[in-house]
């Protein structure tokens, strides 16, 4: 990915990938052993575009009670990515060369938009949006986890303690909520959220493994064009049109989805990117979960107890203790 010429020293901690974009720069490296600060600006940024991440648990629980969910992501990808073809067309960037770029990115595509959306899609109709977010927030646990052995990285003991504090968290809120009175979420809505966050990780693997070298627009634009055309036959094949409801909370959802989701935040990361704070987002997502949950208390009226607070914090610092940056020893 083309990046502004400060970053190229730089690299991130593993962290997962946002579901409609690249968040690793290529070939980057990040300096952890020196203190970050930040201008409250891209503090500001940072915590704005976390916010808008959140959000599409939301979005996303409203698309999926007006449409079948294959049907509504596969629409949503496709015209999303025409819309970021049309931004790497408009600004000349050069396409993937050869067939080998072209299948890396449809693979990149497959896991870390059709098998991890998919899955988040089709659960979310038996998942509360809340539930949704916190699943989604162990990817980077994951990813810690395997990191030593597939990519080589330390697991320092303050990852091992925010994987324990992590998991703990997301499986005693997983009992609070199948143990509690409501229906919003149930052991199969679960079981396929866990499985595309399974997609999401081998995704951030491949792309840490093989960075392309294409901008961030054709990266994504490919990606979501092949998950696209992946899930369409899916959505033809099992189901129905007629299952369709034209109505506002959809059309609502499907636009905040394409304008502001995966094409508005990218446009956000690149804006980070291009000033060299992509490990900002490392530092603050163990917001994510928290801005997910009480955004789907507050704006669809799901339930938020006690025992939803205390799992949340214990996810929310596990996420923080993987992402604490290690300073050298002198």
């Amino acid at each position: 990915m083309e990046t502004a010429d400060d970053t190229h020293n730089m690299r991130q901690e593993p962290v997962a990938l946002s579901s409609t974009q690249v968040e690793r720069e290529q070939g980057q490296e990040v300096n952890t052993s020196l203190p970050i600060r930040r201008s409250p600006l891209i503090t500001a940024v940072t915590l704005f575009y976390i916010l808008l991440w959140g959000s599409a648990f939301i979005a996303t629980k409203i698309g999926v009670t007006h449409s079948p969910p294959f049907t509504f992501l596969a629409l949503r990808f496709l015209v999303a990515a025409l819309c970021m073809a049309a931004l790497a067309w408009g600004r000349r960037l050069p396409w993937p060369r050869g067939w080998s770029a072209w299948g890396r990115l449809a693979l990149f595509g497959l896991l870390n938009s059709a098998v991890y959306l998919g899955c988040n899609y089709v659960a979310l109709r038996s998942l509360s949006a809340g539930m949704g977010s916190i699943i989604s927030a162990t990817n980077p646990l994951i990813l810690t986890l395997v990191a030593p052995f597939v990519l080589r990285e330390r697991l320092t003991w303050w990852r091992v303690f925010g994987l324990i504090l992590g998991f703990g968290g997301v499986v005693f809120v997983m009992v609070a909520r199948l143990n509690g009175q409501s229906q919003l979420d149930t052991p199969g809505g679960m079981l396929i959220s866990f499985i595309g966050v399974l997609g999401f990780v081998a995704a951030t693997l491949l792309y840490k493994r093989y960075p392309p070298r294409e901008h961030a627009f054709v990266v994504n634009a490919v990606q979501l064009g092949a998950a696209g055309l992946i899930l369409l036959p899916l959505a033809l094949l099992f189901e129905e049109p007629a299952q369709i409801q034209i109505v506002a909370p959809l059309v609502e959802a499907f636009l905040y989805l394409v304008l502001i989701i995966s094409i508005g935040a990218s446009l956000l990361w690149f804006w980070l990117l291009k000033r060299g704070e992509a490990s900002a987002v490392s530092a603050y997502y163990f917001l994510t979960p928290i801005f997910g949950l009480a955004l789907a208390a507050i704006l669809l009226g799901e339930p938020f107890g006690p025992r939803d607070a205390l799992g949340l914090v214990a996810v929310a610092a596990g996420i923080a203790l993987i992402n604490h940056p290690t300073r050298a020893t002198h």
